[in-house]
């Protein structure tokens, strides 16, 4: 990693840093209950790719979207050792010594009509709609972080279960033909308003605690008029918004899945990781939804990692676009273009020496590793500030 070439992405980091965190939607999933270990068996040429953007950026913790739970660890384990650490030409093999995994809502049967469609479950591509989170199977589309460093798995805090009727002022939807609720009260007494969980996950970090706040909203699409993905959407983000206030508030509603409740306190350090599914000025979402985050009193604000790749395919699509097309990190096709969805938030205890979107340009030798999904890595370089003695 030391002799980089002059077409490809620079990844080299600044000299200081003490983390480089990531986040990535790797598309690793499967419709079939365990066809994800079945494609980490047979050796998935795109997941060899997913591999080789991680050992070319070299995240010291990294957030992975859209890895398929599996309890027993057997199919990160695999990522880890047959594509992470193996020896593979052109890159550097990298080992993650620690990971954190823990079951999502995707896939996951209510046992409730929540599509309205006067039937529990379904056939085909509709029989996810009734789960908690969509998905065909339980464990589909959900997380995995993978760090350097130790984690302290006995302080992980997950909101798998908090309910969404528990928030306050939460955006209930509301079928805009009948005025109604769309959602009977039974189920939104029973609603869980994490489509995948939110995890803080503490990890050390050379003497010090960084809080990786990971999380993978819904898509505010795939539903109708009552737009009940679109609300659920940013009331997932603001999850995170409700998690940062610590306000007095929160202790009385927002509990984690082992009933502690309340939010972070205000000297912790963390950084908000993950596929919000939200672009800050484009796209379907809520206007403004994500900057419940972004530009939050704790969080460096105006840090936006760029790519010149991101640039020249929303020039090649032509979408029209209020944002700058330069931060995004989603490519769904002519039809849909660009978007920035993905982030990686610090709080305000560290410095950013460097940051970028790891999109290289189709004349790159890198670009076909990148192939493997509709997202792009995002990183940054991280340091504990000198005000920072914790």
């Amino acid at each position: 990693m030391d002799e980089i070439s002059k077409d490809s992405v620079d990844v080299r980091r600044k000299p200081g840093t003490q983390l480089r965190i990531a986040t990535f939607n790797t598309s690793m999933f499967d419709d079939a209950d365990g066809g994800l270990l079945t494609r980490l068996r047979s050796d998935d040429a795109n997941i060899r790719r997913i591999a080789t953007v991680i050992r070319t950026v070299r995240p010291d913790v990294v957030l992975l979207n859209e890895f398929d739970y599996v309890a027993d660890g057997s199919a990160v384990d695999l990522f880890r050792t047959r594509f992470l650490q193996a020896s593979v030409a052109g890159t550097d093999p990298i080992t993650y010594p620690y990971r954190y995994i823990a079951p999502v809502n995707t896939g996951v049967p209510s046992g409730l009509d929540l599509d309205n469609n006067g039937q529990v479950g379904g056939d085909g591509r509709s029989a996810g709609n009734d789960a908690w989170g969509y998905g065909l199977h339980p464990g589909q589309y959900g997380m995995v972080v993978l760090s350097r460093y130790p984690i302290d798995a006995a302080a992980v805090r997950t909101f798998q279960n908090l309910k969404w009727s528990a928030m306050p002022q939460a955006m209930k939807p509301v079928d805009p033909t009948t005025g109604k609720d769309w959602y009977s009260a039974k189920a939104w007494d029973q609603l869980r308003l994490s489509s995948k969980s939110h995890w803080d996950v503490p990890v050390f970090v050379n003497g010090k605690t960084v809080h990786v706040l990971a999380s993978h909203p819904t898509p505010p699409v795939f539903d109708g008029p009552e737009r009940r993905n679109r609300n659920r959407n940013h009331d997932e983000i603001r999850l995170w918004r409700e998690y940062l206030d610590n306000a007095a508030t929160s202790a009385r509603w927002l509990c984690d899945d082992r009933g502690h409740c309340g939010g972070l306190a205000a000297d912790r350090a963390f950084v908000i990781m993950g596929d919000q599914n939200a672009d800050p000025d484009d796209g379907d979402g809520v206007a403004g939804a994500v900057r419940q985050i972004l530009d939050h009193p704790r969080a460096q604000t105006g840090n936006a990692p760029r790519s010149a790749g991101a640039a020249l395919r929303a020039l090649d699509y032509g979408k029209e676009r209020k944002g700058d097309v330069s931060t995004h990190t989603g490519d769904f096709g002519p039809q849909a273009g660009t978007l920035r969805l993905d982030y990686v938030i610090p709080s305000k205890q560290f410095e950013i020496l460097g940051q970028g979107v790891f999109w290289p340009l189709p004349k790159d030798p890198q670009a076909d590793a990148t192939t493997a999904s509709d997202h792009h890595m995002v990183w940054m370089d991280l340091r504990f500030g000198p005000d920072d003695a914790r």
